[in-house]
């Protein structure tokens, strides 16, 4: 097997894996059979702990794979359903940091139908019937040469919400190639910034941080 990327590892027990997902990597294997997230942490878990069979990870919750930032994997099937279930109670909380096109409103909040076309791997906005509701929340931290500094709690999760739900507004993501425009091939300005949930065994509530990437176009807020 090829090199595996080092993960930084944000929180770890018996029962879950917080950590930070890079840029590029997908979460699970893809039709590019390149390395995913899941391959990485169960290789992590197999030499950590010296398993000599398969090492369990559960994903509950997925990052486009461009998109980097932070994520919880569980570590056992029950851990894996409680968190799912969390999430169907809306108990599951993401925060995003996103760099926008455009001067947007202070604070805003999108409800859209969408549905995906699967071949195009592309979101679209289409009516109720046909759609599934997706909902989002943003608040303006800042503005510069045009462009909005947005934090996102995202309400719903759907396949490329947040980059359809802002493109279709006239306000893509800088760096989205598939709802915008990319023309000096950079990153895409959308990051996983913090995550909130209930543990699944201890029923404490979990708050998790990162900082925000110090590399264009978030730096030029600082």
């Amino acid at each position: 097997m090829e090199k595996l990327p080092k993960i930084n590892i944000i929180y770890e027990d018996n029962h879950l894996l917080v950590v930070e997902k890079p840029v590029g990597i997908p979460v699970q294997e893809d039709s590019s059979k390149d390395i995913d997230m899941i391959t990485i942490l169960k290789d992590y878990r197999k030499k950590k702990e010296n398993k000599i069979g398969n090492a369990y990870i559960g994903l509950v919750h997925r990052l486009d794979r461009p998109v980097g930032g932070i994520m919880v994997f569980a570590k056992t099937s029950k851990a894996a359903a409680r968190l799912s279930d969390e999430i169907r109670k809306n108990n599951f909380h993401k925060t995003y940091i996103a760099v926008v096109e455009g001067i947007i409103p202070k604070e805003g909040k999108f409800e859209d139908y969408l549905i995906k076309d699967q071949k195009q791997n592309k979101s679209y906005i289409t009516t109720k019937e046909e759609g599934k509701y997706s909902c989002l929340e943003y608040q303006l931290l800042s503005t510069k040469d045009n462009l909005s500094l947005v934090k996102i709690n995202l309400l719903t999760g759907r396949s490329h919400q947040i980059r359809v739900q802002f493109s279709s507004r006239k306000h893509p993501l800088v760096g989205d190639s598939k709802y915008g425009n990319n023309p000096n091939n950079i990153d895409i300005a959308l990051y996983a910034k913090a995550l909130s949930f209930i543990h699944p065994t201890t029923k404490e509530q979990l708050n998790f941080t990162l900082d925000t990437p110090n590399k264009y176009p978030f730096n030029i807020f600082k």
